[in-house]
C-alpha cells in the first residue's frame, strides 16, 4: 500500500496539481490587492466616491447599549456590496487566465510550426538515381510495355 501511496504522490499529475494550488493561492491574493486596492477605488470614484464595500441592506439593526455605545447584538445585514466584489475578482481572475492561456497556445502552435519546418528542412532530399541505374530502369519499362502490346 505505501508503495502505491509513493507511486501517485510523484506521479506527474501530482506535482504538477500541487504546484498549480501553490501558484493560484498566490495569485489570489495579487487578484484580490488589485480589485481592492486598485479597480474598486477608481470605481468608486467614478460612481461618486461608493465604497463598494460597504454597501448592504440591513434586516435589522444592531442593538447597542445606551450608556456604553457597547453592541449587544450586531447587526444583519446582505452585503452585496461584498458580493459585486467577488464577482469583479472572478472576471479579473478569468480574463488573466483565458489570456494566459491563449499565450501558451500561441507559443506552443509556433513552437510546433517551427519544430515542423525544421524537421521538413533536415529531412534528406532523395539521393539522386546514378545514370546506368536510371537507364536500366527505362529499359526495364520500355521491356514490360513491348510485351503488354503482344
Amino acid at each position: 500500500m505505501w508503495k502505491e501511496f509513493k507511486q501517485f504522490i510523484f506521479r506527474g499529475n501530482v506535482m504538477d496539481l500541487a504546484i498549480g494550488v501553490v501558484i493560484a493561492t498566490a495569485f489570489t491574493a495579487i487578484v484580490n490587492s488589485l480589485v481592492k486596492d486598485v479597480i474598486m477605488p477608481c470605481i468608486g470614484m467614478l460612481t461618486s466616491g461608493i465604497d463598494f464595500s460597504s454597501l448592504k441592506v440591513v434586516l435589522k439593526a444592531a442593538v447597542l447599549d445606551p450608556a456604553t455605545k457597547e453592541v449587544l447584538k450586531p447587526e444583519v445585514a446582505i452585503g452585496y456590496g461584498l458580493f459585486i466584489n467577488a464577482i469583479l475578482q472572478f472576471l479579473i481572475v478569468a480574463i488573466v487566465i483565458f489570456l494566459v492561456v491563449k499565450g501558451i497556445n500561441k507559443a506552443r502552435s509556433l513552437a510546433e510550426s517551427k519544430m515542423k519546418k525544421e524537421k521538413e528542412e533536415e529531412a534528406p532530399a532523395a539521393p539522386e538515381t546514378p545514370a546506368d541505374i536510371a537507364l536500366l530502369t527505362e529499359i526495364r519499362d520500355l521491356l514490360k510495355s513491348g510485351n503488354q502490346t503482344k
